[in-house]
Formats: structure tokens, C-alpha cells, sequence
């Protein structure tokens, strides 16, 4: 499997993301790829399965056969387990 986490230049919240994104899918015992990246890149991206991003690139990213998953803290990982476990089990 495959996510991608997602902000706009893919070097900041996307890696934060993705390193916490990371740890949840360990603990959930689940085998995935996660990316960070950039919105003009993830726009290009088709084999990703989940996308992680912020509330406010979400528009930006529709149309895409990505499950979009918007995080409202990317430290709090209750919530990313639960968007996680809610999209994934």
C-alpha cells in the first residue's frame, strides 16, 4: 500500500506527516509505503491509495483516485490513528 503525505512544497508538514503517519501504521501493524511530497506532485501521482494532507489543500487535490484524508494536527496521533484505522480496517 501507499501513502503519500502532502503540503505545498513537500519539505515541511508533509514530512512531519509522514514520520508520524509512520509510527501509527507500526502500531497498527500495517505494511505500507508512506512519501512526503509537494501538492504540484501529488497532483501527478495515481498508485497512491491514501493521501494525508492538510484541511486547506484538500480542494486542491480533488479529482484524484486517492482517498483524500485531511489531518488537523499532525503531532496529535490519536487522530491520525483514528483517520487511519477509519480508511484502512
Amino acid at each position: 500500500m501507499k501513502i503519500i503525505a502532502v503540503c505545498g512544497m513537500g519539505i515541511g508538514t508533509s514530512v512531519l506527516l509522514k514520520m508520524n503517519a509512520e509510527k501509527v501504521l507500526r502500531q497498527l501493524g500495517i505494511d505500507a509505503t508512506v512519501d512526503a511530497t509537494s501538492v504540484a506532485i501529488a497532483r501527478e501521482s495515481r498508485d497512491a491509495q491514501i493521501i494525508l494532507t492538510t484541511p486547506d489543500l484538500v480542494d486542491q487535490l480533488q479529482g484524484l483516485p486517492s482517498e483524500i484524508v485531511p489531518i488537523e494536527h499532525f503531532f496529535d496521533l490519536e487522530e491520525i490513528t483514528a483517520k487511519l484505522s477509519a480508511s484502512l480496517l
